[in-house]
């Protein structure tokens, strides 16, 4: 025997799904549920929010680096002196120049004026004849700064200068130790030989306006008797408007006009040179107490030259700058 289903049948089930009633919205009675749907689209604009801060970022970020590159570049960041950077140089370079001084002149007929000396420059037990035996004399001059070397800690360094001593150039290395800005010489220096002189290669002489030449001669002789004088009044007769020119002030004469070379240009205008000796008077002591035939109370001739930029007005060529001359000469 067939059971009958429990479950009541719908009668729509069987029927013509168009023929179903639809419900009345408007008469319908409204049921308040739970919200849904808008978690959705919270989460939906949340992301969106997020991925845009994210796109905004990426964006400045990119064109940002490239300019803080170039300022990095352009402007770097000076670093906190530290080590060998730090090290006064120049404190170091004079203190070395002194040492020199006195560490290369001495005379056996009075070594205790270089030990008391150098007492400056050692520490507290060393010796002061700091490797000399006390005989002999020699003398040095001309001492200048050459290089420096500055250990990794900062605080030793080894200074080398350069001095004449009779005909020749030396070098001296001195190895310096600092604390602060005090120093002291920390070991024996040591004597190396200075590079020779560089060789000078031969340049053509130039073509030269002999014509002219001998025409400034006169002119030049008087601008440089001026010029040796300082005469303001006669100086002004030689140079072009507007150019103020001083002398010598009479510290020297004009012994000698000794070439004048003009190299051929134009009319308006011309850079010489013009070799001169000058007169250098003895001392005052020299030229009154020495005999008249002692060479040393004679004045001494100085030979020099200079560069003249002469420009012409009229019949006439007028100095309009005057300095030392190049490698024209000789």
């Amino acid at each position: 025997m067939a059971r009958r289903s429990t479950v009541q049948q719908d009668p729509r089930i069987a029927g013509d799904p168009e023929s179903y009633p639809l419900p009345d919205l408007d008469s319908a009675p409204i049921r308040r549920r739970g919200w849904s749907g808008g978690g959705g689209r919270w989460l939906v604009w949340t992301g969106r929010a997020i991925l845009w801060a994210l796109i905004i970022v990426i964006v400045v970020n990119g064109v940002r680096a490239p300019f803080e590159r170039l300022t990095r570049d352009e402007n770097p960041a000076a670093p906190a002196p530290t080590g060998a950077s730090a090290f006064p140089i120049q404190q170091a370079a004079g203190f070395a120049g002194q040492f020199a001084a006195v560490y290369l002149n001495f005379d056996a007929n009075n070594p205790g004026q270089r030990d008391e000396r150098l007492t400056a420059f050692l520490a507290p037990g060393v010796d002061r004849r700091f490797g000399w035996n006390g005989y002999g004399r020699m003398s040095a001059g001309a001492i200048q700064f050459q290089s420096i070397d500055v250990a990794p800690d900062g605080d030793n360094a080894t200074v080398v200068v350069s001095f004449q001593s009779g005909s020749r150039r030396w070098m001296l290395s001195v190895p310096v130790y600092r604390s602060g800005q005090r120093f002291v010489v920390s070991g024996r220096p040591a004597l190396l030989p200075a590079p020779p002189a560089a060789d000078l290669p031969a340049v053509a002489d130039p073509d030269r306006d002999n014509a002219l030449e001998d025409q400034l001669r006169p002119t030049l002789e008087g601008f440089f008797k001026a010029y040796a004088s300082g005469n303001a009044a006669e100086l002004r007769l030689y140079a072009t408007d507007g150019t103020f020119i001083e002398g010598l002030g009479g510290a020297f004469t004009l012994a000698q006009l000794t070439d004048v070379i003009v190299p051929k240009g134009g009319e308006a205008g011309r850079e010489i040179t013009v070799v001169v000796v000058w007169a250098v008077p003895s001392g005052p002591g020299n030229a009154t107490a020495a005999p008249t035939g002692d060479p040393a109370a004679q004045p001494a001739g100085l030979e020099q030259a200079y560069q003249l930029s002469l420009e012409r007005q009229g019949e006439k060529w007028l100095v309009e700058r005057i300095q030392g001359a190049g490698r024209s000469v000789g």
